[in-house]
């Protein structure tokens, strides 16, 4: 009996818990009650960038540390101890033009006439094989005539060396080619006259020596006064240039950059300022620093404006308060022919012309100008120009100039 209720009070107690487990199933799951939000936002960094390959990091949040920590400085500190700049960079100062030494000037009119030679074998050549030939009659002395008017010679000069040339083939019979060259070769340095060819650079007077360099535009003037400083700086002179051709655009600029090449100084003004001021400078400058020499590069005057002509006089009569002109210059373009003749009498006009450079005598210009100029004016042909190099500038040497247009 007391088995039998053992096994009843365990059956009830088995379906008790069975049900309790049941009904405590079927409840709805209750969440925890969510924390109110932060009223001080949190901010983090966003997590850095996982390199190809790796995995990304979950951030982990560091403690956070004070200023001491860190070592950050204090509030105070930042304002007692400014933080410590840079020494700033100074850009260097772009170098100096490097100093050009220019090639001595002795000889340079023999080293230049291959280029004289190329241009002139006209007149030279064909003169030689017109007297070359075999009966020298009224035709063949007209054809040389005409050779030498074509190559700019001049009537009267050419009139007298024709004289010349056919009484000395009447006296010698025999005309030899050496023969004949010989004779021409003297007849032509005749003709070319003796002159001082040399430009004037030294002052009577305790003031450097002036040269004023006058022409028309277009005829290489202000690139002549450049050239002309490198040939002074070649014979171990010290060299002034003035800019006095202010109405020209960037003259001025063409001068000084010729000037910086040989370590001439250039004085200049204002465009359009007053031509007279500035060679009165130049002038002035040049006493200060005792140079040798001053150059002034004046205006390229049109020869037709009688205004403009006067101004270049004005020019001259200011630079003479500092003492004589040594030397003037004009400047005439080769290849212009008779249109050089009129330029050069009008210049003569206003100022008194000592010297003449051809300039481009190495291109189509005809030889004979040099004697037709020197006759106009009665003033020697000084310098020649025979190119576009910085020193192909070349003292006139007849003997040389001879040579070359008939060759040896």
């Amino acid at each position: 009996m007391e088995l039998i209720l053992a096994v009843v009070i365990a059956l009830v107690v088995a379906v008790a818990v069975t049900s309790g487990l049941v009904i405590s199933g079927r409840k709805k799951k209750q969440l925890p009650p969510a924390e109110p939000p932060s009223t001080t936002p949190t901010i983090t960094a966003p997590p850095a960038e996982p390199h190809v390959g790796d995995e990304a990091e979950t951030p982990r949040e560091e403690p956070r540390r004070t200023v001491e920590e860190v070592g950050l400085p204090t509030a105070e500190e930042a304002v007692e101890t400014p933080a410590a700049v840079e020494d700033p960079v100074v850009a260097e100062a772009p170098p100096a033009p490097e100093i050009e030494v220019p090639e001595p000037t002795a000889g340079r009119l023999v080293r230049l006439r291959a280029r004289l030679a190329r241009s002139q074998n006209s007149l030279g050549k064909g003169l030689l094989t017109l007297l070359s030939r075999e009966h020298l009659d009224e035709d063949t002395w007209e054809e040389i005539e005409e050779t030498l008017l074509t190559a700019d010679v001049g009537v009267a000069p050419t009139q007298e060396l024709v004289e010349r040339l056919r009484e000395r083939v009447r006296v010698l019979g025999t005309r030899t080619p050496e023969e004949l060259r010989g004779l021409l070769r003297e007849e032509l340095i005749a003709l070319l006259g003796e002159y001082d060819r040399t430009v004037h650079t030294e002052s009577p007077e305790d003031v450097p020596g002036v040269v004023m360099v006058v022409g028309v535009n277009g005829t290489g003037k202000t690139t002549t006064t450049g050239k002309l400083a490198r040939v002074l700086v070649a014979d171990g002179k010290s060299v002034v240039l003035g800019a006095a051709d202010t109405f020209r655009a960037a003259a001025a600029d063409q001068l000084q950059t010729w000037g910086d090449r040989v370590g001439a100084r250039t004085i200049r003004g204002p465009e359009a300022g007053d031509p007279a001021s500035i060679a009165y400078d130049a002038v002035k400058e040049g006493i200060a620093e005792k140079a040798d020499v001053v150059l002034i590069d004046t205006a390229g005057r049109l020869h037709t404006k009688t205004g403009l002509m006067d101004e270049l006089g004005k020019v001259k009569r200011v630079v003479e308060k500092h003492g004589p002109l040594d030397e003037i210059l004009l400047v005439l373009d080769a290849t212009t022919g008779q249109n050089g003749l009129i330029q050069a009498r009008v210049f003569a006009e206003v100022v008194d012309i000592t010297g003449i450079v051809l300039t481009k005598l190495d291109g189509t210009a005809k030889g004979g100008i040099v004697v037709a100029v020197q006759r106009e004016l009665g003033v020697p042909v000084k310098l020649v120009g025979l190119g576009e190099g910085p020193d192909d500038l070349a003292p006139f040497e007849p003997a040389a100039f001879v040579d070359a247009l008939i060759g040896d």
